[in-house]
């Protein structure tokens, strides 16, 4: 990922602020698809764990970044922040990709550890509804065909007591959205 900005070396660019349980993705895609003029920083997907880490995490992202890019794009959904990763967006004038409550392969396979275990919702389940309580379904965005890993995303959405809609991308969902939003936006 590339880390800082030059004063004025950036200004021909995009930058998009990313939960770090989506580099992967992000940075295939804009390999794939040729995305020269995005710049992709990732903040660590442990952030879940501490969700009121979040949306600060992302203001100082924003706030290095300031006057260096085109434009800035957070690609986070709430993630238990109630409401602040969209007021830091708003507040900087940064447009926050639109998203529900996404399931990746990543996350589905780690969903256990990083989302019950570390949020420690098995010891809490009162949490719940603070943490998740603002989401209308779980999409799992199938990269790979796997029943395996389909079991363990609708376990997830049982877990969390929200529909779970299953879209098989590869990665053209994810591609799609982003080439939307930040070519928009850009053009």
């Amino acid at each position: 990922m590339h880390s800082g900005a030059t004063a004025g070396a950036q200004k021909d660019r995009s930058l998009v602020i990313a939960c770090g349980a989506l580099a992967h993705e992000i940075t295939a895609l804009k390999r794939l698809n040729q995305w020269d003029h995005l710049t992709i920083e990732c903040l660590p997907a442990s952030l879940h764990n501490r969700p009121e880490h979040i949306a600060p995490r992302v203001k100082e992202k924003i706030e290095a970044a300031r006057g260096h890019y085109r434009s800035i794009f957070v690609a986070y959904a709430d993630c238990g922040t109630g409401g602040a990763v969209d007021r830091v967006a708003q507040r900087f004038n940064a447009q926050r990709l639109p998203g529900t409550f996404y399931l990746t392969d990543f996350l589905v396979r780690h969903f256990d550890r990083l989302v019950i275990e570390e949020m420690k919702l098995d010891e809490h389940p009162e949490l719940e509804d603070m943490l998740f309580g603002r989401y209308r379904k779980v999409v799992y965005l199938a990269q790979v065909d796997s029943s395996e890993l389909l079991d363990e995303a609708e376990r997830a959405a049982t877990r969390l007591k929200l529909p779970l809609e299953v879209v098989t991308t590869g990665y053209g969902l994810l591609a799609k959205t982003v080439e939307e939003e930040v070519i928009r936006v850009i053009a």
